[in-house]
């Protein structure tokens, strides 16, 4: 999508009026945003590794998997991003 000087600034829709602000986009790879959840994915199962009794107690030790789970399909997501990044790069300067 080209931003040009003659697409509109705002829309009307129904009896509202929307604005669309003129700023850049952002050259975003996902990295960061992956590695913090693989972050928040392995903290939160570190948590729960000293109440592992109680979750198993109660059956809710699939708490625990999950945030294993989330943290193994991270890592599959951040080599991903990581791969895209560098492919990006490449394709820019050659």
């Amino acid at each position: 999508m080209e931003l040009r000087d003659d697409q509109t600034t705002q829309h009307e829709i129904g009896n509202r009026t929307y604005i669309v602000a003129d700023v850049e986009p952002l050259d975003v790879d996902g990295v960061r945003t992956v590695e913090v959840g693989v972050g928040v994915w392995l903290v939160a199962f570190i948590a729960l590794l000293p109440f592992y009794g109680a979750l198993q107690d109660s059956g809710r030790t699939w708490w625990l998997w999950t945030c294993l789970a989330g943290f193994g399909l991270g890592l599959f997501g951040l080599e991903y991003c990581r791969r895209r990044r560098k492919t990006r790069a490449e394709l820019v300067d050659p």
